[in-house]
């Protein structure tokens, strides 16, 4: 891609694997309400939102601050023991950064969790810029991360890539006018993913290098 300067990066889905991580903390959540657990096929079309929203469809909304209290002091916890890293990944980043393009992450997760994930999986050292959903006025599928970033590194946006793996980064995307990638080892479909006309739609992280 001729004069491509800076990409961005969703983190769950795209880089990483916390699903696992995000039902243990959310069935925790319902164990401690007296709710059914779920099974994690189902969390993992939920999630991507951000936590609030992952709570919301279970919990009363007076029971909400403290469902989400309980579903953070577990999830500092569980993002240690079950996340990782998509294969690849690492070497991905490590790639891109020494040819001397601008890294940033884009991602609805709270700032807090997605700094202990980067920082756990030792990839933070590979990023320029993180900012999530709680820094900015509104989360993905709206294009404020994306056009912060942008303004923070003051790139065209034709020099600008985006990559994600939902329709809500899709559609973050297009609304920001960024050419976007979607990976679809994430939580949306690829005929949902397809709809949305991304730039390019791909298997996996390991298939973002043939395209830059």
């Amino acid at each position: 891609m001729e004069d491509l300067k800076l990409i961005i990066f969703d983190l769950d889905g795209t880089l990483i694997d916390a699903y696992e991580a995000i039902g243990k903390s959310l069935n925790y959540v319902f164990s401690e309400f007296g709710l059914k657990l779920q099974k994690l096929n189902l969390i993992r079309k939920l999630v991507g939102w951000g936590d609030i929203n992952l709570l919301k469809p279970f919990v009363a909304p007076q029971d909400l601050k403290f469902a989400l209290s309980l579903y953070r002091n577990h999830h500092k916890d569980s993002l240690l023991k079950y996340s990782r890293l998509y294969p690849y990944a690492r070497g991905i980043l490590r790639q891109l950064k020494k040819e001397g393009y601008k890294l940033a992450v884009a991602s609805n997760r709270p700032s807090r969790f997605s700094r202990i994930l980067l920082k756990h999986l030792g990839i933070d050292v590979f990023f320029d810029y993180v900012l999530c959903a709680d820094q900015a006025k509104r989360g993905k599928p709206y294009p404020d991360m994306l056009n912060k970033i942008v303004r923070r590194f003051a790139f065209k946006k034709t020099q600008v890539l985006y990559v994600g793996d939902m329709v809500i980064d899709a559609q973050a995307g297009r609304r920001a006018h960024i050419r976007t990638v979607i990976v679809t080892s994430g939580s949306s479909s690829s005929s949902d993913i397809r709809k949305e006309h991304p730039f390019k739609v791909i298997s996996g992280i390991n298939r973002l290098r043939g395209l830059i």
